[in-house]
């Protein structure tokens, strides 16, 4: 229909009269009247195939827009609903984010102090030992526990050597006892199969296992003993000897701090030094307890391990 229209307006004739003035046509009204209609019936078709499409797919909340303006309006004014977030959105992300970033920092601070603290302790008993090996340095000194440790390493030294033989002897015995065992069977088998000889091949026979039974027992001894030095040489004295590490660490950490102390106090007294002072004062305070605590401790344990020792060598 449209077409047919169309077609007729462009090929209609439009006399002109001789003032070149178009003349009043009939079917001026005509024409109006069809673009008319037809804008009215693109307007119904493009409703309705909007509503088909709304009644097909129905509406997306998620995709829900704003317009600004009316119907058919251009798309400068549509706002996407999707795009808008409430401001309790944003603040929640936003305190996450500030504590794990507070979190984070408060670590990196801890590693770093641990680091500071780390580095000046090592630096100070670097510093002791290095002046006490020259001789530039005192040493804080307790002549009786000295000696006692020092009597306990050479003890060690010695009991670590009898372990040593005694296991040996241990696997020296072992295969000596399989081999009497296995001369008394082959004497046995002898007495057997020599019958000029079974006596003798005999006697030999219930020598050679009663031997072996004896030293089956003996081996077990033995045996008993090499595990009892063993657990007084490698569990009771080690541990004994890792406390008094610990206490000769200490000890030179204290020494350390003393030694600071002892130099910030000849030096000036304005109050930048009396607050270094005061910290020293503490540091010092701290490793002067911590020593004589683990001092406390080592002179305990070589008490236990004398005793420990005595029982064990009476087994």
């Amino acid at each position: 229909m449209t077409d047919g229209i169309m077609s007729k307006a462009a090929t209609m004739e439009i006399p002109i009269n001789s003032n070149g003035d178009t003349g009043a046509l009939a079917e001026d009204d005509g024409l109006e009247q069809a673009a008319k209609l037809q804008w009215s019936l693109d307007e119904s078709s493009r409703g309705t195939r909007d509503l088909q499409q709304v009644m097909v797919s129905g509406p997306n909340l998620n995709e829900t827009s704003i317009v600004s303006g009316g119907y058919g309006g251009t798309a400068e004014g549509i706002i996407p609903t999707s795009s808008i977030k409430g401001p309790n959105m944003h603040h929640s992300s936003s305190s996450s984010s500030m504590a794990a970033e507070e979190t984070t920092r408060g670590v990196a601070v801890e590693k770093i102090e641990a680091m500071r603290k780390w580095s000046l302790n090592t630096y100070k008993c670097t510093k002791q030992m290095i002046s006490e090996r020259f001789g530039r340095g005192s040493r804080t000194v307790d002549l009786e526990l000295e000696a006692q440790i020092e009597l306990l390493r050479d003890t060690k030294r010695k009991y670590e050597n009898v372990l040593r033989l005694a296991q040996a002897l241990t696997n020296h015995f072992y295969n000596m006892v399989q081999t009497q065992h296995s001369l008394g069977d082959t004497f046995a088998d002898l007495s057997q199969k020599s019958p000029e000889l079974r006596d003798e091949f005999g006697y030999n026979a219930e020598t050679q296992k009663l031997l072996c039974k004896n030293g089956e027992t003996l081996l077990g001894a033995i045996n008993f003993f090499v595990s009892s030095i063993n657990t007084l040489v490698n569990k009771t004295m080690e541990d004994t000897l890792m406390t008094i590490k610990m206490y000769e660490n200490a000890r030179l950490e204290f020494d350390a701090y003393r030694s600071d102390l002892e130099e910030l106090s000849l030096g000036p007294r304005d109050a930048v030094a009396m607050a270094r002072i005061d910290a020293a004062q503490q540091q010092y305070q701290v490793h002067k307890e911590k020593y004589e605590r683990l001092r406390s401790d080592v002179t305990i344990k070589l008490k236990f391990l004398e005793e420990n020792k005595v029982k064990v060598m009476h087994k």
